[in-house]
């Protein structure tokens, strides 16, 4: 969830201490390149896991690439209409995940007794997990099926924490479980489901509470065989396997993290027991959260690639909007989700799933940035869930005046290479030289700049370019948004990656 600036700041302090509304208007880009994009071909729901445990693929195992966005509170504060509005409104970017809390009350930006706007209640006794009203779940049902119409995977979180944890420690183990049983025997074979625990779930470590949310996990996995699960734990950073008890209940790694999130990204691919990851929370578009950068244009991007070249089989993207606070209309067509599509255009039309990262340097030899990238993963164990409290506290303050571990300073390089060395991919976040080994590659390759405030292409100098030696690439100058950011793109054969980028997205 998004925890307000006011929780954040007394949170450290805890742990120191231990139809116009939709109109698009893009006057403000020039020569940009395509912005509306469609889902050429629905995936066919449900998802699963690939055979490498590395990504997500449909059911007649295309790869699929998350692209995901998170109106968290769509249940509970739209109607039927608007709800499709904007369904309809984030397919023009791509995006075919979707985060919806099945609940909503005040602790994500909904009423307090969980109402929806027009008066529908979750329950038939208050907060009684046992007596779940119909007609609530029936609107439940309709709002997915439009994500499903659209080509859109629900990422269906049951009774998120942050503001049904009361509730499930005053309802009990036993209630917790037949809400979970209610659940799987409901939507077992509603197809376009991810199952998410959790949320902010700062008490994952309590015994208790952790009973209580992996009570309603077992019932819903005890009724409904269909679907992948997931966890989200905790802010600053955490991954999903932080809490091992989880990893039999779980199918999917969730990163969440407001330091440079390729740290957390590998944190999860390396891992011996890995599943699939994928960035499910960072910074927001439009906020900036107290001891966080905040989501800048700049930032998002860098989440992305970073994201993107370290392993993940997708992310989620969010903005102010998840409360769909008043005039969140005006905010959908913004910079920051059409950036979101250049970034999913560019790697759905190519070998994403076969990348790995270059995790040992030895594709990209220099200009990587060795500092910041140890800087993040420092950081990143120091502010996560595998340290103590104290620890936790200590860092939080010394990360407040130093900015150590800001993504907004790391200028870390990642590169990704598929194992036939038919592409590499690398990020620039600024503009300097970096020097790869060209012997990476399985041919001559041909070398372009993918501008990812734009969608264009620039030819690199003297390209195609022998596959032997190494060789320094620069960046060609300032973006069109007047960045330093650009993407290298290293292909045998361009023409021959598109076609092998087979694949429902």
């Amino acid at each position: 969830m998004r925890t307000p600036a006011s929780r954040i700041l007394v949170v450290c302090a805890l742990l120191s201490f231990g139809a116009e509304a939709f109109a698009l208007d893009l006057s403000w880009v020039h020569n940009s390149g395509p912005i509306a994009v469609s889902l050429s071909t629905k995936p066919a729901f449900p998802l699963k896991v690939s055979a490498n445990n590395r990504y997500l693929v449909d059911r007649d195992g295309a790869p699929f690439l998350m692209v995901g966005d998170s109106p968290q509170s769509l249940i509970g504060n739209l109607s039927e209409d608007e709800a499709a509005a904007y369904i309809a409104n984030r397919e023009r970017y791509g995006i075919n995940a979707l985060w919806i809390n099945l609940l909503c009350n005040a602790g994500t930006g909904c009423r307090s007794d969980g109402a929806t706007a027009d008066g529908l209640v979750p329950f038939t006794v208050p907060a009684d997990l046992s007596r779940p009203n119909p007609a609530y779940f029936r609107r439940a049902d309709n709002m997915i099926r439009l994500a499903d119409k659209r080509g859109m995977v629900v990422i269906l979180d049951p009774i998120e924490t942050v503001g049904w944890l009361a509730t499930l420690r005053a309802n009990g183990v036993a209630k917790a479980y037949g809400y979970g049983q209610y659940l799987g025997s409901r939507y077992r074979d509603v197809p376009n489901i991810i199952w998410m625990h959790g949320n902010d779930f700062r008490s994952w470590q309590d015994s208790d509470d952790r009973s209580l949310v992996q009570a309603v996990a077992q019932g819903i996995r005890d009724a409904d065989l269909n679907h992948l699960h997931t966890v989200e734990l905790n802010f600053l950073t955490s991954g999903s396997l932080d809490d091992p008890s989880w990893r039999p209940l779980i199918d999917l790694s969730a990163a969440y993290t407001y330091f440079p999130t390729y740290a957390q990204i590998l944190t999860e691919y390396n891992r011996t027991d890995h599943k699939p990851v994928f960035l499910v929370e960072a910074n927001y578009e439009f906020e900036h959260n107290a001891g966080t950068d905040g989501g800048t244009t700049q930032n998002l991007r860098r989440q992305e690639y970073w994201t993107m070249l370290s392993g993940a089989t997708g992310q989620l993207y969010g903005a102010r909007t998840w409360r769909f606070d008043k005039g969140w209309e005006k905010e959908l067509d913004s910079r920051g989700v059409i950036e979101l599509s250049y970034m999913r255009n560019l790697f759905v039309h190519r070998k994403w799933h076969d990348l790995v990262p270059d995790r040992t340097h030895t594709v990209t030899i220099d200009g990587y940035d060795w500092l910041s990238e140890h800087i993040a993963k420092l950081a990143a164990y120091l502010g996560s869930c595998r340290v103590s409290t104290f620890v936790q506290g200590l860092f939080s303050k010394f990360r407040g005046f130093t900015h150590f571990g800001s993504i907004a300073t790391n200028t870390y390089a990642p590169t990704a290479r598929t194992a036939d060395g038919s592409l590499v991919i690398v990020y620039f976040p600024t503009n300097r030289p970096i020097t790869i080994d060209m012997s990476k590659l399985a041919a001559p390759a041909t070398a372009r700049w993918y501008d990812p405030t734009n969608a264009t292409y620039r030819p690199a100098a003297r390209s195609p370019l022998i596959n032997g030696g190494v060789r320094r690439f620069s960046p060609p100058g300032s973006n069109s948004a007047g960045d330093g950011d650009w993407v290298l793109l290293l292909e045998t054969n361009p023409a021959d990656q598109v076609q092998a980028a087979r694949g429902r997205f």
